[in-house]
């Protein structure tokens, strides 16, 4: 790892597949599509027996399913090791991801574990956006712990209204030859990658980010935008494996380092939308009342779905709504929630018999790090795009 200033950013050593179909290599993240088990089916359809890094990673649809199915990614981890990731990138990733929502542009670098802290009072320079659930993290690092590799769907936000890290990177390279060009499936749209390794751009993305540091006040560098908890398991196994280590090779351990996609909160393709709110197995009738009772008068609003029709709940933003479930579930624990991009597929979910759906309002991106500054929002306040627009796995890095 080669580090860039005291920023907590280093430059990576990333693989890439070659001679694969890079479609079918690409996966959507795996935290999405929880509650619709046949997107997953129709990924493993697609995918077939080609490489892929649907192969892994673990879908959180199929998370009962962990301990049968880890063993198997370890190996297949260890056999694209050999056989598929035999091309190596030291430096930065420019990306281009085209989606419904336009062009999304990004940098692939690598941050120290040591500069996060998803604690609530954290000061750091990379800080959660949301609460993080401590009981999701030891489920995820049964994967990470042991793997021989690792591959990203963990995207933080840079508040670069000036555009001066990743944009100029674009204008310079986006007409030049990509290290892969990818037509992605299941509506992800497409995806471009070029190679940042020239002295002069590493040279300006560093003193971009040194202009951005000193300037940042008490908000993050970078602020988890997605994957917060995939992080918080990175940073959890990085503690469990670092007093075993001499304080040298501390230093230099693969895994203090985390693989990421840099966004500036300012590309016009990033777009702020909600993440709402599924139960199952209860009556809605029940819940009804304790959501009214919560409204505090704000102008946010949620509209709860249930199989007999909708109602608008005005006065209901994410933080009035979540610890009244948060209680509700508490008490009743056959009831279950999931949290769920797209309003279709709410309201879908909601109309079943014994559910019932929230649809929230989209926060304001550019509230965001003022937010965060004051400490993290709570858990899944808002999405970056659809569930088709997150990252997708495509680049690797040996741990």
């Amino acid at each position: 790892m080669t580090q860039l200033s005291n920023l907590g950013v280093s430059i990576p050593d990333i693989l890439l597949p070659q001679g694969v179909d890079t479609a079918k290599w690409a996966c959507i993240a795996c935290d999405q599509y929880t509650s619709q088990p046949e997107v997953w089916q129709e990924t493993e359809r697609i995918v077939g027996e080609a490489p892929s890094t649907l192969r892994l990673v673990l879908p959180e649809v199929w998370l009962d399913e962990a301990d049968a199915r880890i063993p198997a990614i370890h190996a297949r981890m260890r056999e694209y090791l050999t056989s598929v990731l035999t091309r190596t990138v030291h430096g930065f990733i420019l990306t281009a991801r085209a989606t419904q929502s336009g062009c999304r542009k990004g940098l692939m670098l690598a941050i120290d574990l040591e500069e996060y802290d998803y604690s609530p009072a954290s000061r750091s320079r990379v800080r959660a956006t949301e609460g993080t659930i401590l009981s999701r993290i030891p489920p995820r690092q049964k994967v990470r712990r042991g793997a021989p590799l690792e591959t990203p769907h963990v995207m933080l936000l840079i508040d670069d209204k000036h555009r001066t890290l990743i944009e100029p990177l674009y204008e310079k390279l986006h007409d030049t030859a990509p290290l892969y060009d990818a037509q992605l499936h299941q509506g992800m749209g497409h995806l471009t990658g070029w190679a940042v390794q020239e002295e002069a751009d590493l040279a300006a993305a560093q003193a971009a980010l040194l202009t951005l540091d000193a300037a940042r006040g008490d908000a993050p560098l970078f602020a988890v935008g997605d994957g917060n908890h995939s992080l918080a398991t990175a940073k959890a196994c990085w503690e469990e494996l670092k007093p075993s280590l001499d304080p040298q090779r501390r230093l230099t351990h693969p895994a203090r380092y985390a693989l990421v996609e840099v966004v500036n909160l300012y590309d016009d393709a990033l777009l702020f939308a909600p993440i709402h709110r599924v139960l199952t197995g209860l009556d809605p009738d029940a819940l009804r009342p304790l959501l009214r009772k919560a409204c505090d008068g704000s102008s946010a609003c949620a509209t709860l779905v249930t199989a007999q029709g909708e109602e608008r709940l005005p006065g209901l933003p994410v933080h009035v709504l979540q610890p009244v479930l948060d209680d509700y579930l508490a008490a009743h624990p056959a009831a279950g929630i999931d949290y769920v991009h797209g309003d279709e597929a709410a309201r879908t979910l909601g109309r079943r018999p014994d559910a019932c759906a929230l649809l929230l309002t989209t926060l304001d991106k550019l509230s965001l790090f003022p937010a965060v500054a004051r400490g993290p929002l709570p858990r899944k306040a808002f999405s970056m795009g659809q569930a088709n627009e997150k990252r997708c796995y495509f680049e690797c890095r040996a741990l």
